[in-house]
């Protein structure tokens, strides 16, 4: 029935709808990688986790979810993004529901690493669908601007969500509400999305370069997200992230002789590409990491609810989502993507910075309620423009596979910045301790460390914007610039520009 429907939509309504699809998809990932941390304290009582072991149940989501990004979304390029994509749902939701009805630890892990793979498969194909749908820079933009605020507050509604949830019914239902959704996302997305039979397997699938890239991300995410609990400069950090980047290298070697390549070398050409996933790698370092840590701050000095937490996080969440009803697109289609970076960097240093002037005693008026304020008015004007800069080198055949380049910098830099601020909060912490300062203070002073080197993070990305973004001449693409779903404009020019 609903293939019926679908079939009597105009096409550009049901690109819309499309874009609703895959947003509710997004959705999810994002929402699951915060609703399960307000539900720990819970989840270890009942199945009787000790401290160690509780990890792996963020921990497992987060190693699938990073490591098979770069080869799903390739794989997106090669048979279709839409069979890549329904597979991912189809497994997310089907994992979920065993994540829901886990009555034991090895159960619960396990599906978590599904679930992670399955959350990986179908959004490392969500920009590539997003830039191939919306060809037009106007529309682009105002797509990007919906993808933006499911991206950056899912998050926070995945704390209010955890939190009424766990206190409301029982902690399985956090993983039991994903099940409709992603019914529903599954059965709109057979009938709402294009078919597309993707550029062929070719000669073969890069199976040994799918092997080696899945494998060394998979190092380096596990090394990263448990150096925190073996130190940085720890054998079994740096064995297990050297292993990584040996394999990164190798990766590179075997990819530059084949044919065939599951990663093309020629998409790193796309120097729009790589900047801006380096700057929103390290964005996500300062601001994703600074938003757990500011979490920690409400419960563990403020003496926050879960409940509260979440609702604290709200402002952020309304600003991202006003700037994304087509107040970002329309500035972008004034000024082109470039110019709204800078001031949106320095926004979400400048809110950072007063998150680390709030005491034991900080009232939520308006020190916290105006730091969450611009963080949002930061991350909603500057990372659409930046996801449309990454993408807008990138040709359509290679689309899938610069759509999981963009999230594994996301994915890599969130991971290192959790580990990192958690760290330098902890030793910081103990030092003041060590000195003689009280357990709250010293607590306090290793979160407000954290955000400063949040910020600090941020503003290095601000200082290489206007380097790392500028755009190759259309000339050095062996592609019409209309082919890859751009139109070029004169840079004099401030009005409606693709890349």
């Amino acid at each position: 029935m609903i293939t019926v429907l679908a079939s009597k939509l105009t096409a550009d309504r049901r690109r819309w709808l499309a874009l609703v699809v895959v947003c509710l998809a997004q959705g999810m990932n994002v929402l699951d990688s915060t609703i399960v941390n307000v539900a720990l304290p819970k989840i270890q009582h009942d199945l009787h986790f000790s401290q160690a072991s509780l990890a792996w149940v963020i921990d497992a989501y987060l190693i699938t979810f990073g490591s098979f990004l770069l080869m799903a979304g390739r794989l997106g390029d090669l048979v279709g993004r839409k069979r890549v994509f329904l597979a991912g749902i189809a497994l997310f939701t089907l994992s979920s529901a065993v994540c829901g009805i886990s009555q034991d630890q090895t159960m619960l892990i396990a599906a978590r690493f599904v679930q992670g793979l399955g959350g990986a498969v179908s959004s490392s194909v969500i920009v590539a669908i997003i830039v191939t749908e919306f060809r037009r820079p106007a529309e682009r933009a105002t797509a990007m601007s919906a993808f933006t605020f499911v991206a950056v507050g899912g998050g926070s509604i995945g704390l209010l969500a955890g939190g009424a949830i766990t206190q409301s019914i029982n902690w399985h239902w956090i993983f039991f509400i994903n099940v409709p959704i992603g019914i529903i996302t599954l059965l709109l997305g057979v009938a709402l999305l294009d078919r597309d039979e993707g550029i062929g397997i070719g000669k073969g699938v890069d199976i040994l370069g799918s092997i080696l890239i899945t494998g060394a991300l998979m190092l380096i995410v596990y090394a990263i997200v448990k150096a925190t609990d073996f130190g940085w400069g720890s054998a079994h950090t740096l064995g297990f992230g050297g292993a990584g980047v040996g394999l990164v290298g190798a990766f590179l070697v075997l990819e530059s002789r084949l044919h065939n390549p599951i990663m093309p070398l020629r998409i790193l050409r796309a120097r729009t590409l790589v900047g801006s996933s380096v700057i929103r790698a390290l964005m996500a370092s300062g601001m994703f990491a600074a938003f757990f840590i500011g979490a920690l701050y409400l419960e563990h000095v403020l003496g926050y609810s879960a409940l509260r937490t979440g609702l604290a996080f709200l402002p952020m969440t309304i600003t991202v989502g006003g700037l994304s009803l087509g107040v970002t697109a329309r500035i972008v289609r004034r000024f082109g993507p470039r110019r709204p970076i800078a001031p949106g960097l320095v926004t979400m240093i400048a809110g950072l910075l007063l998150l680390s002037q709030q005491g034991a005693h900080a009232s939520y008026f308006p020190g916290l309620f105006f730091a969450f304020v611009l963080l949002g008015l930061g991350a909603g004007t500057s990372f659409m423009p930046l996801l449309t800069i990454a993408m807008s080198e990138v040709p359509p055949r290679d689309a899938g596979l610069g759509s999981g380049i963009v999230n594994v910098s996301m994915q890599i830099g969130a991971a290192i910045g959790l580990a990192a601020l958690a760290s330098i909060a902890t030793e910081h912490t103990r030092t003041l301790v060590a000195h003689g300062q009280s357990a709250t203070s010293a607590l306090i002073g290793g979160y407000h460390l954290a955000f400063i080197v949040g910020a600090a993070c941020i503003a290095v990305g601000a200082l290489l914007a206007p380097f790392a973004l500028r755009s190759r001449l259309p000339a050095e693409s062996s592609e019409r610039p209309e082919a890859a779903g751009r139109v070029v404009e004169p840079e004099s020019q401030p009005a409606t520009q693709a890349a």
